[in-house]
């Protein structure tokens, strides 16, 4: 039990920042492209608690690999062409992740170094080693909510750039399943069989990085 505490707190503070940015650049993107849905419902925030979604949350606590944050509202009424601006929108979430996972790879390089230089064993032990931890956990995570919100399953970000490439009578007959595919998420997630689909492109990723 201790382990796993002490695991979810190395864990905790990446995944909060992974999901929080996933939705603010959501909401940031659309933003950019006319629709002030999301700051009107204050969701352009960096606030972690903005965000939070209980059933998200606790997938993370089981698999302690993936979860999700609520939806930041969009409008696409608002976007010049809205299947693109949907597909922009959609994108902008996984890029956030993607980004994150090399900015936490470099930061685990830095400190690496500082480690290594910075030879008084109680900051070493006390500072340095969980955020190298932290930096291990945050590529990780930003890794796997990159990885997982591409796949192709409405309502996932995959699901709906899906939407906005299909024509529009299939693009359609999707939509009106996307409600399904949230369960179907939820039992391979609750399952483990996403954590095996997920695994071998986290751990290809992972390994270019760091």
């Amino acid at each position: 039990m201790g382990q796993f505490l002490l695991k979810l707190a190395i864990f905790a503070p990446p995944m909060l920042m992974a999901v929080t940015f996933h939705e603010v650049s959501h909401g940031v993107a659309a933003a950019a492209l006319g629709d002030p849905t999301a700051r009107l419902a204050g969701r352009l925030t960096l606030n972690p608690f903005k965000h939070l979604d209980p059933v998200g949350l606790l997938v993370f606590v089981i698999t302690q690999m993936i979860g999700w944050a609520k939806p930041v509202p969009v409008d696409s009424r608002y976007f010049r062409n809205p299947r693109s601006g949907m597909v922009i929108v959609s994108i902008a979430g996984p890029a956030a992740n993607f980004l994150l996972a090399g900015v936490s790879a470099l930061a685990l390089g830095g400190l690496e170094a500082a480690f290594h230089a910075w030879r008084d064993p109680f900051w070493q032990a006390n500072l340095l080693t969980p955020l190298l931890y932290m930096c291990v956990a945050s590529v990780q995570v930003n890794l796997s909510l990159g990885v997982f919100n591409l796949l192709p399953i409405p309502p996932l970000d995959g699901g709906h750039i899906l939407l906005g490439l299909l024509p529009k009578r299939l693009a359609y007959e999707l939509a009106l399943r996307e409600r399904w595919g949230f369960i179907a998420v939820l039992l391979l997630a609750m399952s483990g069989v996403l954590g095996r689909i997920l695994s071998p492109v986290v751990t290809y990723l992972y390994n270019l990085l760091i």
